[in-house]
Parts: C-alpha cells; structure tokens; sequence
C-alpha cells in the first residue's frame, strides 16, 4: 500500500519571494531546569515560536539570505547551510532547530532524512530533549520522502537509534520508550536487537531491573533474537541486584539458546561469584572460561587477584597466575603490579621475585612499577644481590627506573663497600639513557672516598665536572679530597 504524506501545516511566510525566516525564540537558558521528562505533546507538528527581539530578528534574517540566494530551497541546500553556516556561527547556532521549522514552512520543501538526521543528533548531542520530543513528533507526521513508496526509508531507524541512545544517557526513559514506539510505526519490519539493548541497558543502568526484565520480555514476543549483548546487560542487573542466583540461571539460558557467552559474561559472573564470598566457584569459572576457549582479558586477572588478596590467599593468586601464564592464557598487557605490592608489603618479596621471575621467563613482562616495587621490596628485606639483578635487567629490558629507587641502590652497594658494583650499575644505566642526577655521583664519590679509592674519586668528579654538576673550584677540590 502506498504510504500517504501529509502536509505539514505551514507558519505563515513573513515575506513570500524569497522565503523569509518567521519570529525566533529566545536562546533557551541553560541555568534553568529542564523540561519535565514526559512533556505533553506540541500542538501541532511545528513548534509554535515566541518572538525575539527585531535586532535579532534582522540580522538572522539578513544572514539566510546571504547563504540561500537561490530559490527553491531543497534538503540539500538547507543541510549545507546548517551544518557549514548556521553551525559555526557565534550568535546564531542555537537557532538552528527555529531554521528548521522555518523551512517546513516554506510551499514546496520537504524535509528528507538527511535534514532529520542532521537535526536530531544535534539536538540529543547539545541535551535539548524538549525541542527533540517535538522534532520525533514531526518526524512521524511527516516521514522522510524516501518512505513515499512500498518501503520506508533505511535511515529511519539509525536517526531514531540516536535519539534513544541520547534519552538513555540522561536516564529521559519515558522519552526512550516513546521514541522506541513511534519508531516502529515508521520502519518495516522488527526493530534491531541493538535498538533493544539500549534500551535495556537504560534501564539496568538507572535501577529499573524490573522494566529491563519488561523490555527484554517485549523483546521475545516480538520475536527478535537476544544476542550476548542482551544477556550480559541482563546478567549485571541481576548481580547488582544482589540476585546472583537468577544470574546464573539465565548464563544457563543463555547457551541452552546457542548464544555463546564473551569475557563480559564470564567477567560478571566470576566477579559475582567473589561477591558472594564463593572464592572456589570463581576459580572454577575461570577454568570453565580456558576450556570454553574464550581468551582472558586483563580485567579478568584484576578479579581474580584482587578478589583472592581481600580474602587473604595471597599464595592461591600467586600459584594461579603462575599457572594462568604455563598455559598461555595470561595476557601480556595484564600489569600485576597489585600482587607484588601486597607481597612485598606483607615482607614476603622473595615470593614476590618467584612470581615475577616465571612471569618473566614465559613472556609476561612485568611493567615499570611492578619493577620498582619489587626492587624496593627486595631493599627492605636487605636482599640487595637480588635487588641489583632486577635492576639490570630492568635497565636491560630498556626500562629506566626513577631517580630515588636508583640512587637508594646506588647508596646500599656504596654502604656495602660495594662501590665498584655502584659504578658499574651507574655506566649501565648512562647507556640505556637515563639521566643521572648529582646526587648519584655524590653517592659514588662518598664510597669510593670510605674504600680509599682516590683515583676512581677523581675519575667520578672529574665526569661531574663536565656534566656541570661542580659549580666552583673550592667544591671540585672538596670532592676531590674525599
């Protein structure tokens, strides 16, 4: 059946050739509240327009002139005006929705999808939700031309899809479901699973479990598939509404239905389970995860650690990650700088270099602060040969440590009579390109000056001397003489 258009009803021209603007409003004020979340419906597809002043007035009018010489006015025309015009101009940008009811005004144009999309994500990306209820309005009085024939338009549900997505956002879900329903008189067919899980992501996101329960429910009437998106949305609502148990039935659910679950599925149960203080289920989802074939990601390892550190098996998170890396499945970007703080916290920072020693030997490069953590762990715990192995082969691995943790190492080989070990360190980081303070060789010149090394003393002040680190000749003499 061929789809009827109605005219829309037009505001009366203020001129008749060329087309002329009618009286603006007034910029809304952005101080004020905002409109009620449900206004009541415009009184007629155009939103009727208050008067602003006749300076205004005339310059806006002047300037669409300007830029729209050539009558007829055509979507393509008006869109360029909007978006390369209207859009950057100081004063005028925020009449651009009164220059779109103006131009459903003039005899013979016809807005297309092209002026609704424009308008539309403009109007939900600046949160002027009032002025879009009525924009959504007008849209379904008047459809896009391209939904004159069998078919409705293809950009119909995409525009509308933005508008959602926009009412969601700021929790507007009255609007959402109002938007949702006037789309379906418009496109053919059933909505999109993706227009759905906005929706109920909208609702899970504001509390309203239930009505995310009522929209999935709707969902399955309709006849439109749940995808893994629909049931990880679902399965967080259940768990942020302490019902872990009927989040779990529906993980079941899920795959009795041949929808594979993702690491988002796997991520929220695991992260439920450890909620629940169920610490070997969580375990065991992990498994089930690596036999599913479903890689980890980084925040999989952070459930897991943390989870297993607040509850005081600091040596299961360690013997998992150790096992987690053997397999292959540890992934490299997961940083487990955590576990080595709480080790090396706990003075346990032999344990803490066992554990980075075999994520390091398979692949598992630790990050920088994991390093300096670990160092200064190892520190603490007067494991100084320990400490100085992992900083050369942080310096090795092109990792430049900072400043104190060098120069704290550089002072413990120096007090250890180790001076030459210190010096060595120091020419290892000069070549990986960190930058040595003065305070590096004062350490070094101090221990050699302990040991009675005057010749290395010399060597060393006399490289601080054209590093500039000597600012006269009465401290180069001083440091000289130990």
């Amino acid at each position: 059946m061929m789809r009827r258009f109605r005219k829309p009803k037009l505001i009366p021209l203020l001129e008749q050739k060329p087309p002329t603007l009618p009286q603006l409003s007034p910029i809304p004020n952005p101080s004020l509240p905002k409109p009620p979340q449900h206004p009541s419906p415009p009184p007629s597809p155009i939103v009727t327009l208050s008067h602003t002043s006749n300076h205004t007035h005339t310059h806006l009018l002047t300037f669409i002139k300007t830029h729209i010489k050539n009558p007829p006015l055509s979507p393509k025309t008006l869109l360029h005006f909007l978006k390369s015009k209207l859009h950057h101009h100081p004063t005028f940008t925020h009449f651009d929705f009164h220059v779109f009811n103006w131009a459903s005004s003039v005899d013979s144009f016809r807005h297309d999808h092209s002026t609704f999309e424009w308008m539309v994500c403009t109007l939900a990306t600046t949160d002027r939700f009032a002025e879009l209820g009525h924009l959504i309005g007008f849209m379904v009085s008047n459809p896009c031309p391209c939904s004159d024939g069998i078919f409705s338009c293809p950009r119909t549900e995409p525009i509308f899809k933005f508008a959602i997505s926009a009412y969601c956002r700021v929790g507007r879900l009255g609007d959402a479901v109002g938007a949702f329903d006037s789309m379906r008189k418009l496109i053919d067919g059933k909505p999109s699973v993706v227009v759905y899980n906005i929706v109920i992501n909208g609702f899970v996101k504001c509390g309203a479990h239930d009505k995310a329960l009522g929209f999935y429910e709707k969902m399955v009437r309709d006849r439109v598939k749940a995808d893994v998106f629909t049931f990880n949305i679902l399965i967080s609502g259940y768990c942020r509404n302490s019902q872990f148990g009927l989040a779990l039935e529906l993980f079941k659910e899920m795959r009795e239905k041949g929808c594979s679950p993702n690491v988002v599925s796997f991520n929220t149960l695991i992260k439920g389970f450890f909620r629940e203080r169920k610490v070997e289920d969580g375990i065991e989802m992990a498994y089930e995860m690596i036999e599913f074939g479903c890689k980890f990601s980084s925040v999989t390892c952070e459930i897991l650690v943390d989870g297993l550190c607040r509850e005081g098996r600091v040596e299961v998170a360690c013997e998992l990650l150790i096992d987690f890396s053997r397999k292959g499945v540890l992934p490299r970007l997961y940083d487990y700088y955590g576990l080595v703080e709480v080790l090396c916290g706990e003075r346990n920072s032999g344990r803490a270099l066992e554990v980075v020693d075999e994520l390091w030997r398979t692949g598992n490069v630790p990050s920088l602060i994991a390093c300096t953590t670990l160092v200064e762990g190892l520190r603490r715990s007067a494991r100084i040969d320990e400490a100085l192995e992992v900083m050369e082969r942080m310096l090795e691995e092109g990792m430049v440590p900072d400043f104190v943790t060098f120069n704290c190492l550089l002072q413990d080989l120096c007090n250890l009579g180790r001076t030459d070990e210190a010096d060595n360190l120091r020419l290892l980081s000069s070549s990986k390109g960190l930058e040595l303070d003065g305070m590096a060789y004062t350490i070094l010149v101090s221990g050699y000056s302990r040991e009675g090394k005057k010749k290395e003393v010399k060597v060393v002040v006399d490289e601080m001397l054209d590093m500039g680190f000597i600012p006269d000749l009465a401290t180069y003499n001083r440091l000289v003489d130990g």
